[in-house]
């Protein structure tokens, strides 16, 4: 068994190597060129649409509304990236990591919106009247290549069950056990029954629970953040500025620069906010809307939300806090609780456990539903309750199985989506370009 992780654990090393990071970051970037920056004067409307929905997203054809969407997307995507993968890419690639999340987070802002575009366009209606559509369908009918649609809804079935579910709940039924004291099973337990609760109901029941306990778990995590970042306002510059300067060290040399500061902030951006990955689209597919682009808008969005406000007020309190520096690689996932625990001693360690436990839980719901949907294209109707069933099941054994093997395969198969996705992604470049020009007269007329 330890031979197999060993050699899992290389294979992930391989998978998430250099070269995807830069093929992530470089689908980001010439999207963004094609697309004229368009994430940044478009972001204002892109809010305003998630959070004040159109009246055309009651009136169009749909499963959810373009909040409970965005909610389930996010659901999915602030997880326990948001807190122990920024602390380990702090640890590792030092506080100009930071910086390299947010360039991340940017270009993956044009990924996410292209990703929702084909999405939305090339979704069909299922045999139980639903939206389903995703990687999986815009890589058959937009380029006909139907093997490579399997391969990603194999992926993302896989992938599910690992990073959407085994790790989640490993770090839950952990940050429970270590605050609370509750044994790991009875936490399994718990959870298990909650989320069959939840995902039995399909993507309407997970889109009302996400739009509940997606803005409850967010507003409580960044309003603790931003009281830290507000009342040691004084150590803001200082933090800012080591963010900036170790983000282009000339002492750390280019070499270091691109095998740790540069590697994890791009790493850990991409695996808290997924722009790339593929799985985000399948919640966008579901979404009333009267045009792809829209709904794009709003799915862009996520990726600001998650990454530059969330992953933000994460990365600039542990850098005030000074405490990366005498934890190693090992403890990093318990650097934001004692960086919290310093600026609010006696409850810093709480918030932090108690926004893992719903970050971590609302991820689970998310990727019930990627993980069905992927399912779904598979075997077919058939194959949806076996999935629920079997997912919800699994959650208990993410409570009390030693899971550094999971994590491993995890992370391979969470890669190996990001292929078949950016494949078609860049293919289809063209179609989103047209779509957005389209839609860029509409939005002309509307003002009118």
């Amino acid at each position: 068994m330890e031979a197999l992780s060993d050699i899992v654990g290389l294979l992930s090393d391989f998978v998430w190597g250099p070269w995807m990071l830069v093929l992530l970051v470089g689908t980001g970037l010439f999207l963004t060129i094609r697309l004229r920056l368009m994430q940044f004067s478009t972001l204002p409307y892109a809010l305003q649409l998630a959070f004040s929905p159109a009246r055309q997203d009651r009136l169009s054809t749909g499963d959810i509304s373009h909040f409970q969407a965005l909610m389930t997307a996010l659901a999915a995507t602030i997880g326990t990236g948001n807190i122990v993968g920024v602390a380990t890419a702090v640890v590792i690639g030092g506080p100009g990591a930071v910086f390299w999340m947010w360039v991340t987070a940017l270009v993956g802002m044009a990924t996410k919106y292209s990703e929702a575009v084909l999405a939305v366009k090339y979704r069909v209606i299922d045999e139980k009247g639903e939206m389903a559509g995703g990687p999986m369908y815009y890589i058959e009918r937009g380029l006909g290549w139907k093997w490579l649609a399997v391969l990603f809804a194999l992926f993302g079935t896989v992938a599910s069950f690992g990073i959407g579910n085994l790790v989640q709940v490993n770090s839950v039924a952990g940050a429970v056990y270590d605050t609370f004291g509750v044994p790991n099973w009875a936490t399994g337990i718990v959870l298990a029954i909650l989320t069959a609760l939840v995902v039995l109901g399909g993507i309407k029941s997970i889109g009302r629970v996400a739009g509940m306990l997606v803005p409850l778990m967010a507003v409580f995590y960044i309003l603790a953040g931003l009281y830290i970042l507000i009342t040691h306002v004084n150590l803001l510059p200082q933090a800012l500025g080591l963010i900036f300067s170790e983000a282009f060290s000339k002492e750390a040399g280019f070499g270091a620069l691109l095998g740790t500061t540069i590697r994890y902030g791009v790493a850990r951006g991409v695996f808290s906010n997924e722009a790339g990955l593929g799985s985000a689209p399948i919640a966008a597919a579901a979404a009333k809307t009267d045009h792809p682009c829209r709904q794009a808008l709003v799915s862009m969005s996520g990726t600001f939300l998650d990454t530059i406000v969330v992953c933000s007020i994460t990365g600039i309190s542990l850098v005030m806090a000074g405490l990366y520096s005498s934890i190693d690689q090992a403890q990093a996932a318990a650097l934001t609780s004692r960086s919290f625990e310093y600026f609010l001693p006696g409850f810093g360690s709480l918030i932090v456990t108690v926004g893992l436990i719903l970050f971590a839980y609302s991820t689970v719901l998310g990727w019930s539903y990627y993980g069905e949907k992927c399912f779904y294209y598979l075997v077919g109707y058939k194959g949806l309750l076996p999935y629920r069933l079997i997912f919800s099941i699994t959650v208990f054994f993410g409570a009390v199985w030693q899971l550094s093997l999971v994590w491993n395969i995890a992370d391979v198969f969470n890669g190996a989506m990001a292929i078949p996705n950016l494949i078609a992604l860049l293919a289809l470049s063209g179609v989103v370009v047209a779509e957005t020009k389209e839609f860029m007269k509409i939005r002309e007329r509307e003002k009118l």
